[in-house]
C-alpha cells in the first residue's frame, strides 16, 4: 500500500500537526537558506530540522557507503532517540514529523488524541514494530495524512514513482541526529545542542546540497516555537 506523497509546504503539514494534537505554539517554517544571514531568521527555539531532496542513484550509493562505513566504525546511538522505520510508501513526511514531535516530546505539548496514543504504545518498541504500528492501528494519522496530502498545490497520485524523500534532524543527549525511516538505524552527525541545532543540521543539509550540484529540487523546513 502506498500513501499520498505529502507536499513540502509548511501551511499543509501545520494543519497536520494541528489535527494529531500537535500545540499550536509549534510550527513548520521554511528555511530560506542555508548562509548565517537568512538562519537568523528562523524563529527560536528550533526543536528540528526537516529535509526534502531528491533521490537519486548518488545519493542512493552514498546512502550505503555510509551505512557500511558505521556497520564497520560504529557509532554513538542513544536508546533515547525515538525511531521509527518507514515501512509504506510515500509516508516519508508523516514520518519526518513523527520524528520531530517524538523527540522532543518533553518541550512541545501533545493533546490527548491518536498522535499521542501512537507514542505512548510505542516508546518501549522496536523500530520496526513502531512501523507497524503506524501502519495498522493509526488510521486517524493515515486519514490525516491522506486529506492534507490532497490539499498541496501539486496532483498527487499515491502509484507514482516519487523521486524525493523527507529526512529530520533532531538533537538529542548532546549529538544530531539524522532520522530516515528508510535506513537501519539514525545517524550520528556528532556534537550539537538546542541552540546550535538549526545550524549544525544545515551544514549537514548543505553537504546533500553538494552532492548534487546539478540539481535544485531542496527543502529545508524548521519546528520553531512562536513563544520564546
Amino acid at each position: 500500500m502506498a500513501w499520498l506523497p505529502l507536499e513540502s509546504n509548511p501551511d499543509v503539514m501545520n494543519k497536520f500537526l494541528q489535527k494529531l494534537g500537535v500545540s499550536e505554539k509549534w510550527n513548520i517554517v521554511d528555511v530560506y537558506g542555508l548562509d548565517s544571514e537568512s538562519l537568523a531568521w528562523v524563529p527560536r527555539p528550533v526543536a528540528s530540522v526537516i529535509l526534502l531532496f531528491p533521490c537519486s542513484d548518488q545519493y542512493y550509493k552514498y546512502s550505503q557507503e555510509q551505512c557500511n562505513e558505521i556497520k564497520e566504525k560504529g557509532q554513538v546511538l542513544l536508546s533515547d532517540v525515538y525511531y521509527l522505520k518507514q515501512i509504506v510508501s510515500n509516508a516519508c513526511g508523516t514520518v519526518a514529523l513523527i520524528h520531530s514531535v517524538a523527540n522532543n516530546a518533553d518541550q512541545i505539548p501533545i493533546a490527548d488524541g491518536p498522535f499521542k496514543k501512537l507514542l505512548d504504545e510505542s516508546r518501549d518498541l522496536s523500530p520496526e514494530e513502531r512501523g507497524e504500528l503506524l501502519q495498522k492501528t493509526a488510521q486517524q494519522i493515515i486519514s490525516a495524512h491522506q486529506e492534507l496530502a490532497m490539499e498541496g498545490q501539486t496532483e498527487v497520485n499515491p502509484n507514482e514513482q516519487v523521486n524525493f524523500h523527507f529526512v529530520a534532524f533532531v538533537h538529542k543527549g548532546g549529538y544530531l541526529f539524522e532520522l530516515d525511516g528508510r535506513k537501519e538505524f539514525p545517524i550520528n552527525h556528532g556534537s550539537t545542542s538546542p541552540e546550535t541545532l538549526l545550524e549544525d543540521a544545515a551544514k549537514v543539509c548543505k553537504d546533500y546540497i553538494a552532492r548534487e550540484p546539478n540539481d535544485v529540487n531542496f527543502t529545508v523546513m524548521a519546528l520553531t516555537s512562536n513563544e520564546n
